[in-house]
C-alpha cells in the first residue's frame, strides 16, 4: 500500500516519502475493480488511475490481458459526470494506447465528448482521439477538427492545433488540407492559439524554403501579438537569414531590422530571444552585436534569476568569438560571482576568464578560489577549461594559474574533474616551456596519493616523455619509484616503463635505474617482472655491454608506424613458415574503405558496383593479393596505395563502371569495376580503351580484358601505365568501354552466338598529387598563404583534399564563427617519406583567407613538393 507523508519532530530533519512508495502492480490491478462498482466513488477511482499512470511511467509493463481488462474497466467511468475523474480517464486511455479493435469501443464516447457543451471535455477528447485513431477514422472527424481550430475557446483551439502537429508526422496530407483554418488561427488575438498555429503552419511549410520566407515576410510586419509566437517567429527569421545569402553589394541582412526592433519589445522573453538570435548570426559584426549586448547587460542586474542566467549564458557564448564586445559587461559580471545561483556564478566566472585582461588575472584567481568549493564537479570542469584558455592567452601569468590548478588538484573531486585539471597542466607544460619543471613537480606530487589508476598511468607516461628532457631529471626518480611499492599492478608496470625511459635517455642515470629495475624482478605481478627483464636486457642492465642508441630507444619506447587494427589482422592472417613475419607488409592506411554499393532505379540491386566478386579485395591488403595474382602485374613490386572508387558513370545507366587507382613506385594500375544492369544482354571481351594523350609522363604497358560480363554479375578489367620511378606524375585519362553485345534468349537464358561490337563513353579520370599521399596517423607536428573563400571551414577542407593527408587530433573541425584556426596533417609521400604539415588559417571581414603552411619531412625535396602542390 502507499505510504503517507511523514513529518518528524521539529528537532529532527524533515523527511518526505513518496505516496507511491512500495506500490505493486498486482495490488493496484486488484484496486482497479472499483471501476466496476455500481456506485462509483470518483475520488477513489482517480487515486487508482493515478497509481496506474505512475506504474506505466515508471516502465512497468502490462500483459495484453491486463491492459485489455484495465482499458474496458476505465471505459465504464464515462458514465460518471465528475469532471476531475473524466480528465483522469482521458489520460489513462492515452497512456494505454489501445489496439485498433479496442479503439472502436471508446470512439463513440470520445466523439460525443468532442461535441459536448463542456469545453474541457471537447479539448481533451480531441487530444485523445487524435492520439489513438488511425488515418481511416481520422477522415471521419476531420470536419470537427477544422471547426475546433477556429473555436472561440482557446483551450479547444490549442488542443486541435497541437493534435495537428502530432498528426502531421503520420498523416501529413490530412493536416495540409487545414491551411485556411490554420491561417485564420495565426491571426488570433489569443496568445496560446497564435503560438500553436504558427508552429503548425511552419511545420507544414518547413521543407519549402520560399514558403517559409514568405511566411516570415508577412508576419514580421506586425501581426503577431503573442510573446510566445513572437519568439517562434524570431527563430524562423534567424533560419531565413542563415539560409539566404547577404546582399553582396550593400552587405545588409534581410530581416535584421526586425530582429533589432524586437530588442525594444515589452516582453522579456522576446528581448532575450532576439538578442540570442543576433549573437548567433553568421559573421556577425561588432556594430550588429552592440544593441544585443546592451540589453543583455541590463538583464545581468535583473532581480529574476532566470533572466540573469539567460543573459550571462548568451554573453558566455559571445565571448568565445567576440571577447572584446563583452568587456563592457565585466563589472556587472563580477558582481554575479557571489550570486546565490551557482550556475550563474560559474558562467560569470568563465566569461570573465575569456574577456579579462592580464592585469585582472590575479584578482579573478582570488575570487575563484573561494568560489570553487561551493560548486559541483561539472561546473568546476568548465572553470578549469576557461583557466587553461586564459593561461595560453597570457603565458606570463602561468605561475599563478599553475599554482591555482595544483591547489585544486589536491582537493576532493571526481574522476572527470581531476582529469580536466591534469589535461590542462599537460597542455600548459607543452605550450609554455617555462612552466615545464613546476608543472611536472605538481603532477609528481599528485600521483603520491592519486586514487585513479588511469590518471596515474597517464601521468607516468607523460613523465617518461618530458622528464628526461629537463635540467635535472634525477629529482623525478623518487616519485616514480614510489609507485612501484605503493600502487596496484597496472601502475607498477607503467612506473617500470617510465624508469626505463629515464635510463635509456639519460646516460648518467643508467646505473641507478638498473638497481631499481633489478628490484622489480621480484615483483608479484608477471607484467611488472617481464617489463623489468626486457628493459634490463635491452639497456644492458643484465651485465652485457649494450650501447643504447636511437634505434634501441625507438624499439623500446617508439610508437608503432602501423595502426594496431591492421597489425592484428596481418598477424592473424600470417601462416608460420621459414620466412619470418615482416611488419613492413602491414598496410599503413588508418582504415580500409569498402567499395560502395549502388542501386540502379527500377533494377535489381547491383551488389558489385565497384566490388570484385571476392569479398576481401575491398581492403588494401585484399587489393594487393588480387594484383599480385595477375601475371601481368606481379613484377610491379609492393603496392603503395589504392584509392577510393571513382564513379565513371551516372546512377541508373545501362552499364555501371567505377575505377580504383593502384599506385606503385613506377606504375599505376587502373582497376575498372564493371556491372551490366540490362537483363536482356550478355557482354563479352569487355575492355576499357584509355587515351593518355593528356598524361605525357605515362605510357601504357599492359591490360587485362574481361572475357564475359553477364547481367548483374560484377567483373574487373585492368589497364597498367608506367611512370618515372618515384615521381608523382599527374594527368588526365579519357576512357571508352568496348565490348561485344549478345542478346539473351528469355526462354532459355542462353546468349546468342552472334554478337555486335559496341562501345560506351565513360567519364574522364585524373591522377592527382593526392594519389601519391598515404594517410597515416603520426601524432607529431610542426609549421605558409590563400585567397577569398565562403568560410574558414571550406578553406580548411579544400586544402586537406588538395594535399590528401590525414588530419591529426580532430584539428580538421573548425569551430563556428571562428576567425582563425590551426590544422595538423600527417602522411607518407611516395618513396615512404613521412611528412608533417601545419596549416594556420585566418579570415577577415571581407572573407579573405590567409594561410600559413609549414612542412616537416625527412627529405627536403618532399617539403618543396608539398609547397609546389599548394602554390600550383
Amino acid at each position: 500500500m502507499a505510504q503517507p507523508f511523514v513529518k518528524k519532530d521539529d528537532d529532527d530533519e524533515e523527511a518526505e516519502y513518496s505516496p507511491f512508495l512500495g506500490i505493486e502492480k498486482g495490488a493496484v490491478l486488484q484496486e482497479a475493480r472499483v471501476f466496476n462498482d455500481p456506485q462509483l466513488d470518483p475520488r477513489r477511482c482517480s487515486q487508482v488511475i493515478t497509481k496506474l499512470l505512475y506504474l506505466l511511467n515508471q516502465g512497468e509493463t502490462f500483459t495484453k490481458i491486463e491492459a485489455t481488462e484495465v482499458f474496458f474497466a476505465v471505459t465504464k467511468l464515462f458514465q460518471s459526470k465528475d469532471i476531475g475523474l473524466r480528465r483522469m480517464v482521458y489520460l489513462m486511455i492515452k497512456e494505454l494506447s489501445p489496439s485498433a479493435d479496442e479503439v472502436i469501443i471508446v470512439t463513440s464516447s470520445l466523439m460525443k465528448d468532442m461535441n459536448s457543451k463542456t469545453d474541457m471535455y471537447r479539448a481533451n477528447a480531441i487530444r485523445v482521439l487524435c492520439r489513438i485513431i488511425d488515418g481511416t477514422l481520422l477522415t471521419q472527424i476531420e470536419r470537427y477538427l477544422k471547426q475546433a481550430i477556429v473555436d472561440k475557446n482557446p483551450v479547444v483551439a490549442s488542443a486541435a492545433l497541437v493534435s495537428g502537429i502530432h498528426i502531421l508526422q503520420s498523416n501529413p496530407e490530412i493536416v495540409k488540407r487545414w491551411s485556411n483554418e490554420i491561417q485564420e488561427a495565426v491571426q488570433s488575438r489569443l496568445a496560446l492559439v497564435q503560438f500553436h498555429a504558427l508552429a503548425l503552419l511552419h511545420q507544414i511549410r518547413q521543407n519549402d524554403r520560399l514558403a517559409v520566407s514568405k511566411l516570415v515576410t508577412s508576419l514580421t510586419r506586425g501581426s503577431v501579438r503573442s510573446p510566445l509566437a513572437q519568439c517562434l517567429l524570431i527563430r524562423y527569421t534567424s533560419q531565413v537569414i542563415h539560409e539566404s545569402a547577404s546582399n553582396s553589394q550593400t552587405g545588409e541582412r534581410p530581416f535584421f531590422d526586425y530582429l533589432e526592433s524586437c530588442l525594444r519589445h515589452k516582453a522579456e522573453m522576446v528581448i532575450l530571444e532576439a538578442a540570442r538570435a543576433i549573437t548567433e548570426l553568421n559573421g556577425v559584426t561588432s556594430r550588429e552585436l552592440t544593441p544585443a549586448i546592451t540589453v543583455l547587460q541590463l538583464f545581468l542586474s535583473s532581480s529574476k534569476p532566470v533572466l540573469r542566467f539567460a543573459a550571462v549564458r548568451t554573453l558566455n557564448k559571445v565571448a568565445m568569438t567576440h571577447p572584446t564586445a563583452v568587456t563592457n559587461c565585466n563589472i556587472d559580471m563580477e558582481s554575479l560571482i557571489s550570486d546565490q545561483n551557482r550556475s550563474i556564478a560559474t558562467l560569470a566566472i568563465t566569461t570573465l576568464l575569456k574577456t579579462g585582461n592580464e592585469s585582472s588575472v590575479d584578482r579573478l584567481m582570488k575570487q575563484i578560489t573561494n568560489f570553487m568549493s561551493d560548486i559541483a564537479d561539472e561546473f568546476k570542469i568548465v572553470v578549469v577549461e576557461a583557466i587553461r584558455s586564459l593561461c595560453l592567452k597570457f603565458p606570463l601569468k602561468y605561475r599563478s594559474l599553475m599554482n591555482f590548478l595544483s591547489n585544486i588538484l589536491r582537493e576532493e573531486g571526481g574522476f572527470e574533474y581531476k582529469k580536466a585539471i591534469i589535461d590542462s597542466i599537460v597542455i600548459l607544460i607543452r605550450d609554455i616551456p617555462e612552466a615545464k619543471e613546476s608543472g611536472l613537480l605538481h603532477l609528481c606530487e599528485f600521483i603520491e596519493d592519486c586514487e585513479f589508476t588511469y590518471l596515474s598511468t597517464q601521468i607516468l607516461h607523460f613523465l617518461g616523455i618530458e622528464g628526461p628532457k629537463t635540467s635535472d631529471p634525477s629529482k623525478y626518480i623518487r616519485y616514480i619509484y614510489n609507485r612501484v611499492h605503493l600502487e596496484n599492478a597496472t601502475v607498477r608496470a607503467s612506473a617500470v616503463s617510465t624508469l626505463a625511459k629515464f635510463g635509456g635517455m639519460v646516460e648518467s642515470l643508467k646505473p641507478r635505474i638498473f638497481v631499481l629495475l633489478r628490484r622489480c624482478l621480484f615483483d608479484s605481478d608477471d607484467e611488472v617482472r617481464d617489463r623489468a627483464t626486457l628493459y634490463l636486457n635491452t639497456l644492458g642492465g643484465d651485465g652485457s655491454e649494450v650501447e643504447t642508441g636511437e634505434n634501441g630507444n625507438e624499439f623500446l619506447f617508439g610508437s608503432l608506424e602501423v595502426p594496431l587494427v591492421n597489425l592484428e589482422t596481418s598477424l592473424k592472417n600470417y601462416e608460420p613458415s621459414d620466412e619470418s613475419f615482416d611488419i613492413t607488409s602491414v598496410p599503413k592506411e588508418i582504415k580500409s574503405q569498402p567499395l560502395p554499393e549502388k542501386k540502379a532505379p527500377g533494377k535489381k540491386p547491383t551488389t558489385g558496383l565497384g566490388a570484385p566478386p571476392s569479398g576481401p579485395t575491398t581492403t588494401v591488403d585484399g587489393y594487393e593479393r588480387l594484383l599480385s595474382s595477375i601475371a601481368e602485374f606481379s613484377s610491379f613490386g609492393k603496392l603503395f596505395k589504392s584509392s577510393a572508387p571513382v564513379e565513371l558513370t551516372e546512377a541508373g545507366t545501362e552499364y555501371a563502371v567505377n575505377v580504383v587507382k593502384h599506385i606503385f613506385d613506377s606504375y599505376v594500375v587502373f582497376q575498372y569495376n564493371c556491372t551490366n544492369t540490362i537483363p536482356e544482354v550478355f557482354l563479352e571481351n569487355v575492355a576499357v580503351i584509355v587515351d593518355s594523350s593528356d598524361a605525357e609522363e605515362f605510357s601504357e604497358v599492359a591490360s587485362k580484358p574481361l572475357r564475359s560480363l553477364p547481367y548483374d554479375s560484377p567483373g574487373q578489367t585492368f589497364v597498367a601505365f608506367e611512370k618515372p620511378d618515384g615521381v608523382p606524375a599527374v594527368g588526365k585519362f579519357s576512357n571508352i568501354l568496348k565490348f561485344i553485345v549478345k542478346e539473351v534468349d528469355p526462354s532459355s537464358g542462353e546468349a546468342e552466338e552472334d554478337g555486335v561490337e559496341d562501345e560506351y563513353q565513360l567519364e574522364d579520370l585524373e591522377v592527382v598529387a593526392a594519389d601519391y599521399m598515404l594517410k597515416v596517423g603520426i601524432m607529431s607536428v610542426d609549421e605558409y598563404g590563400l585567397g577569398p573563400r565562403e568560410s574558414l571551414a571550406e578553406a580548411v577542407n579544400a586544402v586537406i583534399n588538395l594535399l590528401g593527408m590525414q588530419p591529426c587530433e580532430g584539428t580538421e573541425v573548425v569551430p563556428s564563427n571562428s576567425r582563425s584556426h590551426s590544422c595538423l596533417l600527417s602522411g607518407v609521400y611516395i618513396g615512404n617519406v613521412k611528412v608533417l604539415v601545419r596549416l594556420s588559417f585566418g579570415i577577415d571581414s571581407h572573407r579573405e583567407v590567409a594561410m600559413k603552411l609549414s612542412v616537416r619531412s625527412e627529405d627536403e625535396s618532399v617539403s618543396d613538393a608539398i609547397h609546389e602542390i599548394v602554390s600550383g
